[in-house]
């Protein structure tokens, strides 16, 4: 009996990407050789090795070292809006994505401060504006990042930046980077809620390498729709229980979580999934970063459906669930207004550590 495989023709929604894991190597090669960057080799082939994860598995910080490279060459406006255009289209041509989502940290690549926010994040809505004019099918909105890795007054420009674009395509704020000791999600508390108010969408990283307690945390905090990985949720009945209750979707990524060793293998995969599901917790497939995992979220699909760890109609589920989660539809079409958050600091802040997308 032939196993279940997703018709190539079915539209998908793609939530968690990150642009700095999304561009395919050859055209990040050209990009730094157009922008006069120096790359620690000159043959190509060597360069895709540093830029994706090929077959071996990783550490967790080993896999936001890779971002050091691709958030370097598309430090630039130009840089952004070429990465932004080519993400979109490809993912429709490539796997007939109709709905997705760009998620990356504008001040990390703004040169240490060179480059100014604001045109960094024009560039990325000309790119996705150029992206969907080509192909009207497709919906598309930028995510942008805060990180782990800064401080707090470094978060709060990237917030307000967020603010000020959400009426070009800016649809929602995330925090993602690096493990770090002083981090916590009630320090965000004020700035989640002046973005909530502003009309973006909440998702958050939570549940990869940090536990359970790590997503009840981020919910008490933040109060996100959505949970970027969450797949540690599974092994804590009460936060499933609220992610059930509030609606909340996790943003599940199946071959990153194995590539950076926050899941063990195939097994542990089927054992998490099965039980997030069991338990009516709402899941989303995504990739994560399809281009530096050298996958596509069809492959993730296919995975899942190969090993049997979901059902062909468990996929169109997730697929469905990814639809109404989208963020998208959400962005308001509004006159820009003043950034509401009290305090004013310099936005020529320098650039911060860690991996923000």
């Amino acid at each position: 009996m032939p196993r279940p495989r997703l018709d190539p023709r079915t539209p998908l929604t793609e939530l968690h990407v990150h642009l700095g894991a999304a561009v395919t190597p050859a055209i990040m090669w050209g990009i730094a050789h157009a922008q006069g960057i120096r790359l620690p080799t000159k043959d190509y082939w060597a360069f895709r090795d540093l830029i994706t994860v090929g077959r071996r598995k990783r550490s967790f910080q080993a896999y936001l070292d890779l971002f050091h490279w691709t958030e370097l060459i598309q430090s630039s406006p130009t840089a952004i809006e070429r990465s932004v255009y080519e993400v979109i289209g490809g993912a429709y041509r490539k796997n007939n994505v109709t709905d997705i989502e760009l998620r990356f940290n504008p001040m990390t690549r703004n040169r240490g401060g060179e480059q100014d926010l604001d045109h960094i994040i024009a560039a990325a809505v000309r790119g996705m504006d150029r992206a969907v004019l080509e192909y009207p099918q497709v919906r598309a909105g930028l995510v942008v990042c805060l990180d782990r890795g800064f401080s707090v007054e470094l978060n709060e420009i990237i917030a307000a930046k967020a603010i000020s674009w959400r009426s070009r395509g800016v649809v929602a704020v995330d925090i993602a980077g690096p493990v770090v000791e002083s981090f916590r999600f009630d320090d965000y508390r004020q700035i989640f809620a002046e973005c909530r108010r502003a009309g973006l969408g909440i998702t958050v990283h939570a549940g990869e390498t940090g536990g359970p307690d790590e997503v009840r945390e981020a919910i008490e905090a933040l109060e996100p729709a959505r949970i970027g990985h969450g797949i540690k949720s599974a092994l804590d009945e009460t936060v499933m229980g609220m992610l059930r209750e509030r609606g909340i979707v996790l943003e599940v990524c199946p071959s990153s979580n194995l590539n950076t060793a926050v899941l063990r293998d195939l097994g542990e995969v089927r054992r998490l999934l099965r039980r997030l599901l069991e338990h009516h917790v709402p899941v989303a497939i995504s990739t994560d970063g399809p281009e530096m995992l050298r996958t596509t979220l069809r492959n993730e699909f296919n995975l899942l459906l190969r090993h049997e760890i979901l059902s062909l109609d468990e996929v169109r589920e997730t697929i469905a669930t990814a639809h109404r989660a989208s963020f998208v539809d959400r962005a308001p079409t509004l006159e820009p207004t003043p950034l509401p958050l009290d305090r004013h600091v310099s936005t020529d802040a320098p650039i911060g550590v860690g991996a923000g997308g």
